[in-house]
């Protein structure tokens, strides 16, 4: 018995040591910073909103890849233009303004399409502009200065053509 032992060792040894030269087990590389994209997005797919009694043509930032984009890179837009970014769920957002050079105003709007905050951005600047309430829905992104000289403030409400925000991007009043 010990005869087979002896045996059976000196053939499997070989064939195991042989399937582990050239297999070192490396760690996994870790997960490093997400590329951000390194262009402008093609024009998006535009919506007419009324905030108050003015208007707006919007592109519609929906798609994560689309709101992760935003307007990074652009190298203009018209007065009367902007970006919405539409979110499954309310949450606190929070923006900055990573490779944007566009000096822009953003407000945070709730499910029911009410504006509760609008706050100037820095071009280039990453840090984060969080919003003071937990609810904010839509995101809509205008050149700088655009709310004030348009008299728009907190508690407008903001319509498209179809209705509401929901009817208009949920589909449901």
């Amino acid at each position: 018995m010990k005869r087979f032992w002896l045996l059976a060792a000196s053939l499997i040894g070989p064939i195991l040591w042989s399937g582990c030269q050239g297999s070192e087990v490396k760690p996994p590389t870790p997960v490093t910073e997400r590329r951000s994209p390194s262009k402008a997005q093609p024009k998006l797919r535009t919506v007419k909103l009324w905030l108050g009694s003015e208007e707006l043509i919007v592109e519609q930032a929906i798609s994560p890849k689309e709101i992760e984009t935003g307007m990074m890179y652009r190298e203009s837009m018209e007065e009367n233009e902007g970006m919405i970014f539409v979110f499954a769920e309310p949450h606190r957002a929070s923006f900055w303004m990573r490779n944007t050079i566009l000096p822009l105003s953003c407000a945070y709007i709730d499910g029911a399409g009410v504006i509760r905050e609008i706050h100037d951005m820095t071009p280039l600047d990453e840090s984060p502009i969080e919003a003071s309430i937990s609810n904010v829905q839509y995101v809509l992104e205008v050149n700088q200065g655009w709310f004030k000289r348009h008299n728009v403030a907190p508690g407008v409400v903001v319509q498209s053509e179809v209705g509401t925000l929901r009817k208009t991007f949920f589909g449901v009043d």
